[in-house]
């Protein structure tokens, strides 16, 4: 079983701005480092996502595909470093382009906190994986600021354990309902019921606001775990998850900083 880390105090007090302070229509596109500076300013913390180059470099990006948010076709992790780099964000102001995990890290250097969710390498939750968390792990080594680890893969949190056991770690959890994650039954139950929570020696869970009601998470609030919820889209979706959650991730609106 992994020695647990806890998750720092500040992650519970500003709420966390879902890939950034994105607003598409002023050229600021999710997870980009006009949307870090902007959430920055508005004295938001941040959550990013990170996936993989061909040659194991980390970027901040969050889909599988380029399409949606490049315009190019192709999975990401099908281009080397270099070229992913060099790719601009669609509609971002300034042609900026992809951010490696890197360049992310300097210009946020430490001054708000920062949520980094690896994306499922495995693509079914499953086991190898391991290349990017240790990347993760190598980058982080020696910054400043408060920072914290999560995936939804079980897998890949027991990679970052062993990669970097001093920085919390938690799951990002949901009912993994059948539609959206195509895997077996049993192993959904088994992820829905959080049952990795204590083997990996999570801190924290990041929990879908419309399963707040699931008994896991309410067995692990009364337990003393920090309870974090995605994704907040309105003041009264915020007021229904505080019912629980102790901090919100959000977009869409400005919640009190």
């Amino acid at each position: 079983m992994a020695r647990a880390v806890p998750l720092p105090p500040a992650f519970l007090g500003a709420p966390i701005a879902h890939r950034g302070l994105h607003d598409r229509a002023g050229g600021r596109i999710e997870n980009s480092r006009a949307a870090a500076e902007a959430a920055i300013a508005a004295g938001y913390g941040i959550e990013c996502d990170i996936q993989a180059s061909a040659d194991g470099e980390a970027f901040v990006f969050h889909d599988d595909v380029l399409e949606r948010l490049t315009g190019r076709n192709g999975a990401f992790n099908a281009r080397p470093a270099a070229e992913l780099a060099a790719i601009p964000l669609a509609g971002a102001a300034d042609h900026e382009t992809i951010p490696t995990l890197r360049d992310f890290l300097a210009l946020v250097a430490g001054r708000v906190p920062l949520l980094i969710e690896v994306k499922d390498q495995s693509h079914v939750l499953g086991p190898g994986v391991g290349a990017l968390e240790r990347r993760i792990a190598a980058l982080l080594a020696g910054y400043g600021g408060p920072v914290a680890l999560m995936s939804f893969n079980p897998h890949s949190v027991a990679a970052l354990a062993e990669a970097a056991p001093d920085l919390p770690r938690g799951l990002t959890s949901c009912a993994f309902d059948e539609t959206e994650w195509g895997i077996a039954a049993a192993r959904r139950a088994h992820l829905a019921r959080l049952a990795d929570f204590a083997p990996l020696g999570c801190g924290f869970v990041s929990h879908d606001r419309t399963d707040l009601g699931n008994p896991a998470v309410g067995a692990l609030r009364a337990g003393g775990t920090p309870i974090l919820t995605w994704t907040i889209r309105s003041p009264a979706e915020e007021a229904a998850a505080r019912r629980v959650a102790h901090n919100i991730t959000f977009e869409g609106y400005r919640p009190a900083a």
